[in-house]
């Protein structure tokens, strides 16, 4: 064979020894940036329509009757 049909890595994704460096795949759970800025924007919406549902009703809605 000669070197030009040899398969030559791309620099960076090999080792000193020449071995490929796994790649690695995002997880499909667990906590993520998008889904914990989506969680926020929820729970502030949830916060604030309570606050709306209080001022409505004239009383707090957590308190124990």
């Amino acid at each position: 064979m000669t070197k030009s049909t040899l398969h030559q890595p791309s620099p960076g994704l090999t080792t000193t020894l020449g071995t490929p460096v796994p790649q690695r795949r995002l997880p499909r759970y667990g906590f993520h940036r998008h889904t914990e800025l989506l969680n926020g924007r929820m729970a502030m919406l949830g916060f604030i329509a309570l606050l709306a549902a209080e001022l409505k009703l004239g009383h707090g809605l957590l308190i124990w009757p």
